[in-house]
């Protein structure tokens, strides 16, 4: 099992979204976030606003899967989330030593789906 973070610009979670239901990796977490990387102090314009200092508008997504998706979401997300631009993002795999279902307490790749 892994967990497996992606920060992207937020423009472009519909993208990565939609490619990450044709790889049919369903069970996410989306959070709006702060952050910056290479690109401080380089101002950014995001609906029409300036953005400029070194904490941009991001998106966090946690999507924990088994391993025969961990490729396919990856190359989901980059896919979705490449402009060749700087600010497009980062994505990190981390082994996830355990999963729990609440409802029916099942555990391991079985809770994950």
């Amino acid at each position: 099992m892994k967990l497996i973070i992606a920060v992207i610009q937020p423009h472009k979670l519909e993208d990565v979204l939609q490619e990450l239901d044709k790889e049919k990796v369903y069970l996410k977490t989306v959070s709006h976030v702060l952050g910056c990387g290479r690109q401080k102090g380089i101002t950014q314009i995001y609906r029409g606003k300036k953005e400029t200092g070194n904490l941009l508008k991001k998106v966090r997504l946690e999507i924990a899967v088994n391993e025969d998706f961990v490729e396919p979401a990856v190359e989901a997300i980059t896919k979705g989330a490449k402009t060749g631009n700087i600010g497009d993002g980062k994505i990190f795999v981390l082994d996830l030593s355990e999963c729990v279902r609440i409802r029916t307490h099942e555990k391991g790749n079985i809770a994950i789906g």
